[in-house]
């Protein structure tokens, strides 16, 4: 990483975000800077309430700053639309989230080959099944969510968010809701995965020995980066 003059594949300028409550301004994020270079991992380390998930969020263009800049390979997220931030992510964005956001009334195959006819690719069938054999779920593609465990839900979601090959990928308490031996598990085939495609990750976790597992870590207090 560098400072936010460096580029990089991912930046954040100044980046800060608030909200108006009923009691008032509340400040979620303040003054947000790093850059990620395209290719690395990078984990968001802080405790729950400390503004993981908003970032991720703001980094992916799910949400709006209310100051600041997102830049994705140079382009500012702040200047496209909600059409063109959902196209940018479409075509070079995956996510994996706590608790696996599968379609409840697609199967497993079903689900990871939304999102790729959705970026109208080629034999999204054929893509789809070869990554859920590559995930061990070869045996399962015609299973429905509820009828899957835990783990081999999240080896799905992780399935789905490789099977269109992003070139960057967000990951959010991945393992949370997980026992610790499905869990590491499941780390590990993240990781395996992320360097097999040159993904550039970065994981929102409270976890500090999931974080050391990534190339370098950002620690939110309170809505702003800390130093280590």
């Amino acid at each position: 990483m560098g400072s936010q003059q460096s580029a990089g594949f991912v930046q954040a300028i100044q980046l800060g975000k608030r909200v108006t409550t009923s009691e008032g301004r509340l400040v979620i994020l303040d003054d947000i800077n790093f850059s990620i270079s395209a290719g690395t991992s990078v984990a968001i380390l802080g405790a729950s309430g400390s503004g993981k998930t908003t970032l991720l969020g703001l980094l992916a263009g799910l949400d709006i700053a209310s100051s600041g800049q997102v830049k994705i390979n140079a382009i500012d997220l702040g200047e496209l639309d909600e059409d063109g931030r959902g196209l940018l992510r479409a075509g070079s964005v995956g996510f994996v989230f706590q608790n696996f956001q599968l379609l409840g009334g697609l199967t497993a195959l079903e689900n990871v080959m939304l999102p790729l006819e959705l970026a109208s690719a080629s034999k999204a069938a054929d893509t789809a099944k070869d990554i859920l054999t590559r995930v061990g779920l070869g045996e399962r593609l015609h299973h429905y969510p509820s009828q899957l465990s835990g783990g081999e839900q999240q080896r799905c979601a992780i399935a789905r968010a490789f099977a269109s090959s992003p070139k960057l990928l967000f990951a959010d308490e991945p393992t949370g809701n997980l026992d610790q031996v499905t869990g590491k598990r499941i780390i590990d085939l993240l990781f395996e995965l992320n360097r097999e495609q040159g993904t550039t990750l970065i994981m929102a976790t409270h976890d500090e020995a999931l974080a050391e597992l990534c190339e370098s870590r950002l620690h939110l207090e309170g809505g702003r980066l800390v130093q280590e």
